[in-house]
């Protein structure tokens, strides 16, 4: 059983306590320059990140910049080679750089040891957010000590404490598995998963989406892997935590009401979509955390390489009571008294 102080909340790690040296910002008066580098419009990651930099009355110039990146390449954006976004990053003199997800900041900084590394941003602080295994990545060698011009913050709930969670709701002994064969950091926690479950006696019935000709994961058979994963005793679904699902939760979930077979997602999206629940690090807690590491840098002026790369200490588990009722599956009673529920 989970104890409800490894739940409650999405607090981030550092957050708390005025930030220390207020005085000495060194652009007080135009303020820092900030450049975004993401896949698309702001989450509730990017406002976390300027609410928190505003609540700490630190002075930004926030821009942006969107890149076009395959769903499993993380190494380039279509048309655009590394050297050219180093250019166009560097044209634009942010005194920081900002990457969301693990595509957007291998696209940056590269891989820690790339054999060019004058092909990337290496020149100034970059800090990352929403990366589940930046280690896997490559996008630092260790997290304690990323070292180089990167740090940032972990989006993923540590995969036992989830399958702990799944396990307080409902217990099982067949665990289904659908994940895509594209990006080493959703095969690496798989393998987690899977070792959890070999020490668990857990069977795990896995089935991978294979990628199309363009590198992205072909959605179509969905439906299909979860029969099959239903048809081989699955009792409960989990879903990997990786971009793609984004676009699949209704039809996933679907799939799997229709099977009895409930839902565990590794987003709140996930659960607003149809899962039966989700253990999840928020994405505005994300956001606020990579901010505090961000005033480090600028405001105390710490080397980012020397700032250890963290998760959240807190999670939020919630639940769609409407998949519930229509599953005939509750939560036990305990749970409500720190679950978030949503209909």
């Amino acid at each position: 059983m989970l104890h409800r102080r490894q739940l409650l909340g999405a607090g981030a790690a550092g957050l708390g306590g005025a930030v220390l040296g207020r005085l000495r910002l060194a652009r007080a008066a135009e303020g820092f320059r900030i450049l975004m580098v993401t896949r698309g419009p702001d989450t509730d990651i990017e406002r976390g990140f300027r609410d928190y930099l505003a609540s700490e009355n630190v002075p930004a110039a926030i821009s942006a910049l969107r890149l076009d990146l395959g769903a499993s390449d993380a190494s380039s954006t279509p048309g655009t080679s590394a050297p050219s976004l180093r250019t166009r990053v560097e044209a634009m003199t942010p005194d920081l750089v900002y990457t969301a997800s693990s595509p957007p900041t291998l696209a940056v900084v590269g891989p820690y040891d790339a054999p060019d590394p004058q092909a990337y941003v290496r020149d100034r602080p970059v800090v990352f957010a929403n990366i589940t295994f930046p280690i896997q990545a490559r996008i630092v060698p260790s997290l304690e000590h990323p070292g180089g011009n990167v740090t940032g913050a972990i989006s993923l709930v540590p995969t036992d404490i989830q399958l702990r969670a799944m396990q307080s709701y409902r217990p099982f002994t067949t665990l289904g598995v659908l994940h895509s064969d594209g990006r080493g950091e959703t095969l690496a926690m798989i393998a987690e998963v899977k070792a959890w479950c070999e020490r668990a006696r857990i069977t795990v019935v896995e089935r991978v989406i294979p990628l199309g000709a363009d590198g992205r994961p072909e959605a179509g058979n969905v439906a299909g892997f979860v029969g099959e994963m239903a048809q081989a005793g699955a009792q409960w679904l989990y879903l990997a935590p990786e971009p793609f699902f984004e676009t699949v939760y209704h039809d996933a979930n679907q799939a799997a009401l229709a099977h009895g077979i409930p839902v565990f997602g590794s987003s709140e999206e996930a659960v607003r979509f149809g899962a039966l629940a989700g253990l999840v690090a928020r994405g505005y807690s994300i956001g606020q955390l990579a901010a505090s590491k961000a005033v480090q840098i600028l405001v105390e002026k710490v080397p980012p390489g020397t700032i250890a790369v963290q998760p959240l200490k807190r999670f939020s588990l919630t639940i769609n009571i409407t998949v519930a009722k229509k599953l005939g599956i509750y939560p036990p009673i305990e749970m409500l008294n720190y679950a978030e529920i949503i209909a």
